[in-house]
């Protein structure tokens, strides 16, 4: 058990690593902030609970791990704090919705709200960061850097 915390928790030390995890964290956090606290315009969690479920037919469990992914990931990803696990979470995630949302309407973004939805190019840079963080840990300065030296 102990190897499996160190290798969660290894990191390379590389400052670019570090910009890669600050990044994806502080784009997710406002999404997860508009679902779990209704903050940046969004509806809250109630009302994103049931449009998940309700509107897009999610399981429960799915509609929640979205919200807690999204809020308490992005935070994690800040601080950088057991970033492997929330880029692997936000990787899958963003995976899922390229599959159920954003498949049929191709690679470009809806920039001039010419198409029916989005397409999947910002998915694709989510999971590229993400798989950055996965491979290469948080980087320097970060609550994993600490709890590693510390084992």
């Amino acid at each position: 058990m102990k190897h499996l915390v160190k290798t969660l928790l290894t990191t390379n030390p590389n400052i670019g690593f570090s910009i890669a995890r600050l990044a994806l964290g502080l784009v997710i956090f406002p999404h997860g902030a508009q679902k779990l606290l209704g903050l940046f315009g969004g509806n809250g969690y109630s009302a994103t609970m049931d449009f998940f479920t309700t509107q897009m037919g999610l399981p429960s469990f799915v509609a929640f791990s979205i919200i807690i992914i999204e809020f308490f990931g992005s935070i994690s990803l800040i601080l950088g704090f057991l970033s492997r696990f929330w880029a692997l979470s936000l990787a899958g995630m963003f995976i899922g919705i390229i599959y159920t949302t954003q498949l049929e309407h191709g690679f470009f973004m809806n920039w001039f709200g010419n198409q029916a939805g989005e397409g999947y190019e910002y998915s694709l840079l989510v999971i590229g960061l993400a798989m950055t963080i996965l491979v290469n840990g948080s980087g320097k300065w970060s609550i994993d850097t600490i709890i590693a030296k510390n084992q």
